[in-house]
């Protein structure tokens, strides 16, 4: 059939947009500003990673100064880098496809599986963890974003075994403080105690030296009145 004008100049438009949109794609990954492409085909939409995107990528994942890590949603590691491998001390062979949880202590597994359990895609820093080699890992958890469509996770381990030993220090030192503080209590409200018991004590004290000098008054006065008494007998005799 043929086409009319306006279906020519409406496809002629729509096709001119396609081209648009090629020509920006393509100088967005000639740019290096895109990582990876989707394309739609009979198996469902497929992510095609650029390698040159991907190398420097993988150079800093390696290079970083933090563990990093891709794990399955029952903790296997399926993925980490050379460092996560000198935080537990084992060859990267040896790692990658073991479970997370054999590197952790016993007390913090059950934590761990908690955290592991309820991932999203936003950062998840709130687990501090103890290894089984001494060193205490913070832990970054979050799902792989959501076009590489799986229940992967991605997870980031710092090292604060400094901090945590400072932090340690710091409680120990604490609790000394606190002992001593309630040492010096204590001996003030001894010193407190004996003060009152003194003064008790010195109330008594006045009370009897007041009984006394009573006493040794009321004698003086019976011996002056015997002086007397017997001058008098002496006078009339």
């Amino acid at each position: 059939m043929n086409k009319t004008n306006e279906q020519l100049i409406t496809e002629n438009e729509e096709l001119k947009s396609r081209l648009a949109e090629t020509e920006e794609a393509l100088t967005a990954i000639r740019s290096g500003e895109v990582d990876a492409i989707v394309v739609s085909g009979r198996k469902g939409e497929q992510v095609y990673s650029i390698s040159s995107a991907e190398t420097p990528y993988r150079t800093f994942i390696e290079e970083m100064d933090e563990g990093a890590l891709t794990l399955s949603k029952k903790g296997l590691i399926i993925y980490c880098n050379r460092r996560f491998a000198e935080l537990v001390g084992e060859p990267i062979e040896k790692v990658i496809g073991s479970y997370f949880k054999s590197f952790i202590v016993q007390g913090d597994r059950a934590k761990f599986d908690k955290l592991l359990a309820a991932p999203n895609q936003k950062k998840n820093n709130g687990l501090t963890i103890s290894l089984i080699n001494s060193l205490y890992l913070k832990l970054s958890i979050h799902l792989m974003p959501t076009y590489l469509k799986g229940d992967n996770c991605i997870l980031v381990a710092t090292d604060v075994s400094e901090m945590k030993r400072e932090e340690m220090k710091l409680l120990e030192l604490s609790g000394l403080l606190e002992q001593k503080l309630n040492l010096i209590q204590q001996l003030r409200m001894q010193l407190i105690e004996r003060k009152i018991e003194t003064e008790v004590e010195i109330k008594k004290l006045n009370r009897t030296n007041s009984k006394l000098v009573k006493e040794v008054t009321r004698h003086k006065l019976a011996a002056t009145e015997l002086k007397q008494k017997q001058k008098q007998k002496r006078g009339t005799g």
